[in-house]
């Protein structure tokens, strides 16, 4: 499995619009974030978390030529007002695209893209989804790749995290939008090999884990490697992963993990 991150910023990416600090105008690539998305790629697999509105620049910088599925995290804009974007998968397999979230998310998209859900709408440059409603807890399988959905808190938004298996071995969990470690939570991902995290800022946030809170989600449950995601442009990389502990790492936009 190979886990490619697409985008590690927060919702108003960066560099932010108007923004004049060090982080905005760094010259260093790592600090240019794209709002958060993941590509999980296993054999012949090819699985996008979540599609922000960034997704058409995120596909072509990093050659998402084709996909399999796309999984949601969760209804936000940051994560899921792309969605049209994928229209160019449909078109050039001449398929609906199986999508995969909870009710809750699914519902957002049907409302706002009512067009991709409707059955007498084929129309071959139009995005057309194939809905598959997923539940906290229960594993669904897309080629090699198992997931299993985990309730996240995020503020009055339901939210998943994903736990990522392959060949049903466990690999990874990609929690990008996490105000809290729950001990369900805590319990789903002890031990778990990779563990990738919201770890937004230093300062705490009332719907984002922070950069130590992050660091204590790791610890508590016996983490291996961390990955921070989802970060601000009060983050600046090189500067802050020279502080950070052993086995923790900020991710950056391009930065890909062989499992």
């Amino acid at each position: 499995m190979r886990l490619l991150f697409l985008g590690t910023g927060t919702s108003q990416g960066v560099p932010m619009i108007g923004c004049e600090c060090a982080v905005c105008r760094s010259a260093d690539p790592r600090d240019q974030r794209r709002r958060s998305a993941l590509l999980i790629q296993s054999g012949a697999t090819r699985i996008l978390i979540d599609s922000g509105p960034d997704l058409r620049a995120q596909a072509l910088t990093f050659g998402v030529s084709r996909l399999d599925a796309v999984v949601y995290t969760h209804g936000h804009n940051d994560h899921a007002i792309g969605f049209d974007d994928l229209r160019r998968y449909c078109e050039m397999t001449g398929r609906p695209l199986p999508v995969h979230a909870s009710r809750a998310t699914l519902e957002m998209l049907r409302r706002v893209f009512p067009y991709a859900f409707d059955p007498t709408l084929k129309v071959s440059t139009y995005v057309s989804a194939e809905p598959h409603e997923e539940v906290a807890g229960r594993e669904f399988i897309i080629g090699d790749v198992g997931l299993t959905p985990i309730n996240v808190p995020h503020g009055r938004t339901p939210t998943f995290g994903y736990l990522l298996a392959e060949h049903g071995a466990r690999k990874a969990a990609y929690l990008p939008d996490c105000a809290a470690l729950t001990e369900p939570m805590a319990a789903a991902l002890r031990d778990i090999p990779v563990l990738i995290i919201d770890g937004l800022r230093e300062e705490p946030h009332p719907t984002h884990l922070n950069i130590s809170g992050a660091i204590e989600a790791a610890r508590r449950v016996g983490a291996g490697l961390t990955y921070l995601t989802h970060l601000t442009h009060n983050v600046a990389h090189a500067e802050r992963q020279r502080s950070l502990p052993a086995g923790v790492v900020l991710a950056h936009d391009g930065l890909e993990l062989a499992l």
